[in-house]
């Protein structure tokens, strides 16, 4: 229990997806505020957009969070993303301590960052019922202890690789579900104009101009700010102002 709310917990060594064993749950435990699914390796996992996630058997958190969201609408269900992005860099700032976590940011729309490096990505999946949210299945993958990464993925790194020390799983985990819940609590009790506040003073790339990708090519902007319903807001250098859904436009990484 944390913070007086009741949390089930579903614990496996393997598993297809810890966000697919929430939502099959249909709601899940009335007698329970949230449920937690863990394991130490995904057979199925998956990231935004039908993509993969490596991760090293026992080497990381792989865990979702089930929720439910009390008296936020469908149009508003960005808050969620922001909650549980600050709650995992919160976790992983206080993790690696002040040597590091000022480098420590959240890549719109929701990964975690460090420096130019991706060690969190996120997966929300929300059940609507009407103009409002039911449910949320928030799916977590975090670097922790893993030294290799094997894939392609661009630019992965862990905790690990950026403090040369083990962390301990269960206790960034533990941590990470309270800090959700509490960001969780604050919204449902309509205290969402500070998580905005906390969510847009640790973007990636809030300042300055940088490199993007989008249908018609790359081209340089600066961050104008998020949009209610999350989309992104640019400018670019010739003073055009566009938006962007998910997946409409890409950050060029350094090398990329």
């Amino acid at each position: 229990m944390m913070k007086g709310k009741k949390i089930k917990w579903h614990r496996s060594d393997s598993i297809g997806s810890t966000n697919t064993c929430l939502r099959e749950l249909n709601g899940g435990d009335p007698d329970y505020d949230y449920e937690v699914a863990v394991a130490d390796f995904q057979t199925a996992g998956r990231g935004q957009k039908g993509n993969s996630w490596e991760s090293e058997q026992g080497k990381n958190l792989l865990f979702s969070i089930l929720a439910h969201p009390r008296g936020l609408k469908v149009r508003e269900q960005f808050y969620i993303s922001e909650a549980i992005a600050l709650a995992v860099s919160d976790s992983v700032m206080a993790a690696v301590g002040p040597e590091y976590s000022d480098k420590v940011s959240v890549k719109w729309s929701n990964d975690v960052y460090w420096k130019d490096f991706k060690m969190a990505g996120i997966l929300i999946e929300n059940t609507l019922q009407g103009e409002s949210i039911l449910d949320t299945v928030a799916g977590v993958g975090l670097d922790v202890n893993q030294e290799v990464f094997l894939s392609d993925a661009p630019n992965p790194i862990s905790l690990k690789n950026i403090t040369g020390r083990e962390f301990d799983r269960d206790a960034l985990l533990n941590d990470i579900v309270e800090r959700f819940i509490g960001y969780m609590e604050r919204l449902s009790g309509q205290e969402r104009a500070e998580t905005d506040r906390l969510y847009r003073a640790r973007l990636y790339r809030r300042e300055g101009w940088h490199p993007f990708r989008d249908a018609a090519g790359e081209f340089e902007a600066c961050i104008e700010g998020i949009r209610t319903d999350g989309c992104l807001m640019l400018r670019t250098r010739d003073g055009e102002h566009r938006v962007y859904e998910f997946k409409q436009v890409q950050f060029i990484l350094p090398g990329k």
